[in-house]
């Protein structure tokens, strides 16, 4: 094994045994490769039950410093982010270790200049523009708690999230582009702070130069700004456990959770996952696909990526703008060799069919990825074929938000792949299957729920302001494991395969969607008295949104009703959340203690209506016979 990287099978086994057996000095070493103020008092000290989980505690460090400050000497003038804008007319923008250390100085005086201050909470709603990244980091940099927010969401799920984190400062930009289209950022953040009373300051980057307001002694200019400080910045020097930053994640209930990661853990498992799934090689040119507004980008654009010394592409645009062959005429102009996407990107490029792909030199390929929610059989060997060329393994990826890193996943062509299968854990995570019964479950060729039942650096804290809900969420279903939620088979070879969600949350498009959150801005409708979500498959999305809606009232046009519905989502939740079917029904499948059988709804919606089970208990079965006919 050469450094931090697996380098074959046998090494894979003997790696992940010797984290079992010691998983203290396992992690204990993998700390040392990194910039530390202060070493650490102790490694490990956990409790499931509370839930309460300590990396290197006593130890101090800043995350930015082994970012950017140690590459210095050895890779300064190395390309740090290489960005490439939504159109592909514009410019692309190299920029170095050097250049982005001097960013990111820079940025953190302006937030020092606006009152920021160590443990802050700082809101950032902005495009894929290497300013994002820049504010990221100067956020850590400074020691306050970034809280990013996709620049798709509505101003009412922006203001949701910057009130529960009581966020004093914005950032965002005067527009971002997207496609053919250009959001109004600022006036969607102008909507927000509204109803943000926190927000004392809100710095905005000029991006698409549109005509926005800006408020007196709140809003200022990032460039303007900027013309007030100089580059010089020292790192605070934060806590092992100080909290790193804050994302977002939709729950069963109405309510995001916000779930916070740490300094130490988080910069320790990201570089080593990046490291060792990719199989990254000094000088590889590496792209993912997703925004920084999720988890994937927080970790394997930004952290992970820096923290490995790697180039790291950002991409402001679409796959299929201006047309379906971007993605790949990216790879070839860039020669890109690891590439990492979501499913729903691959699948939808590939019903656009090969006419796209095969104008183009993808020989650079090593390395692709997925990522978000389990690749489908098909997309799994059109993706190796036609753009691997059968020469690229693919490594697919399960984790969450709440895991902080790549948890179940193949090593790039170092353990074996098998399509459909997230197949092994990685060392240092020990997973087990969860019967119903609530037992471990100790044989292959099974199904049940996965758990994870020992601490990883990584792993989330706990839900911002709301340590209750984390406990409940994620440590109170079964006895000192976190349940991730979702469920798993394990094949005769001890190969994981990812089912999907066991609760209420939709994986569309490799996002995660709260049922409740869309059922609520649904009911926010006049005319609509109940609404129940469930996922069906969908060719493209993976799992599309199907809405059940009772009405007050029968309407008069109800395709009119069903665009109504779909812009009131659009507005509340965002557009990703939009239904992609609505059937009005005039009752829904209840208990008589007036539980919705989402079972039966699900079965429905996925045209299986001849088996739904016995549905004698429900208060009234005839609801079912009308669903069924009615489905759309």
């Amino acid at each position: 094994m050469q450094g931090n990287r697996i380098k074959n099978f046998a090494d894979y086994k003997k790696e992940y045994q010797k984290s079992i057996k010691n998983p203290e000095l396992f992690w204990e070493k993998k700390a040392e490769n990194f910039f530390w103020r202060k070493k650490w008092d102790i490694v490990l000290d956990w409790d499931f039950v509370t839930p309460d989980v300590k990396w290197f505690d006593g130890g101090k460090l800043n995350i930015t410093e082994n970012c950017l400050d140690r590459h210095l000497e050895t890779r300064g003038d190395q390309v740090a982010i290489k960005w490439i804008a939504n159109n592909p007319d514009e410019k692309a923008r190299d920029i170095t270790y050097k250049e982005l250390h001097l960013n990111v100085c820079s940025f953190a005086n302006v937030l020092k200049r606006n009152g920021v201050k160590k443990g802050d909470r700082i809101c950032i709603y902005m495009p894929m523009v290497p300013e994002l990244a820049i504010a990221v980091l100067s956020c850590a940099r400074i020691g306050a708690i970034h809280s990013v927010v996709f620049a798709g969401f509505s101003s009412k799920s922006l203001s949701d999230r910057i009130n529960d984190a009581d966020c004093n400062i914005l950032i965002t930009a005067d527009g971002g582009f997207r496609g053919d289209k250009v959001i109004p950022l600022k006036s969607i953040s102008d909507d927000a702070m509204k109803n943000a009373p926190s927000i004392e300051k809100c710095i905005v980057l000029k991006r698409t130069n549109t005509s926005i307001n800006m408020m007196n002694g709140r809003d200022v200019w990032w460039h303007e700004e900027l013309e007030n400080v100089d580059s010089n910045f020292d790192a605070e020097i934060m806590n092992s456990e100080d909290p790193l930053f804050i994302l977002y994640t939709s729950g069963s209930t109405g309510k995001p959770k916000g779930i916070v990661h740490t300094n130490a853990g988080y910069m320790i498992y990201t570089e080593y996952s990046f490291k060792n799934v990719f199989q990254y090689e000094e000088g590889d040119i590496y792209w993912c696909t997703a925004d920084i507004g999720w988890i994937t980008g927080h970790s394997y654009i930004v952290y992970g990526p820096l923290l490995s010394g790697a180039t790291t592409m950002m991409f402001e645009g679409i796959p299929t703008y201006p047309d379906a062959g971007r993605f790949w005429k990216i790879i070839e102009e860039n020669k890109v060799n690891i590439f990492y996407t979501a499913p729903t990107a691959i699948r939808s490029l590939e019903a656009k069919g090969l006419d796209f792909v095969t104008p183009y030199d993808l020989s650079s390929l090593k390395v692709l990825g997925t990522v978000g929610e389990p690749i489908n059989e098909d997309a799994w060997h059109w993706y190796n074929q036609e753009i691997g060329k059968g020469n690229a393994p693919i490594v697919d990826t399960w984790w969450q938000t709440e895991t902080g890193g790549i948890m179940i996943s193949n090593l790039a062509g170092v353990t074996p792949a098998k399509p459909t299968f997230a197949t092994l854990p990685l060392p240092g995570i020990q997973t087990c299957l969860i019967d119903e019964n609530g037992q471990e479950i100790l044989k292959n060729s099974v199904e049940g729920k996965l758990c994870v039942k020992f601490p990883w650096p990584s792993m989330a804290r706990t839900i911002y302001g709301d340590h209750n809900r984390f406990r409940e969420t994620y440590f109170s279903k079964f006895k000192n494991k976190y349940f991730t939620g979702d469920g798993c088979l394990i094949d005769e070879d001890g190969m994981y395969r990812i089912t999907g969600r066991v609760d209420d949350v939709l994986v569309v498009s490799g996002h995660n969607l709260g049922t409740a959150e869309i059922e609520s801005a649904i009911d926010e409708h006049e005319n609509v008295c109940e609404t129940a979500i469930v996922g069906y498959p969908h060719t493209i999305k993976g799992n599309g949104v199907y809405a059940f809606v009772i009405c007050h009232h029968q309407a008069d046009d109800e395709e009119s009703l069903r665009k109504e519905i779909n812009e009131l989502v659009s507005k509340i939740v965002g557009p990703i959340a939009k239904a992609d079917k609505i059937q009005f029904v005039s009752g829904l499948p209840k208990t008589r203690s007036g539980k919705i059988m989402r079972r039966i709804l699900r079965k429905i919606a996925s045209g299986d209506s001849e088996n739904l089970g016995d549905t004698s208990t429900l208060l009234d079965p005839s609801v079912v016979k009308e669903i069924k006919c009615g489905v759309q």
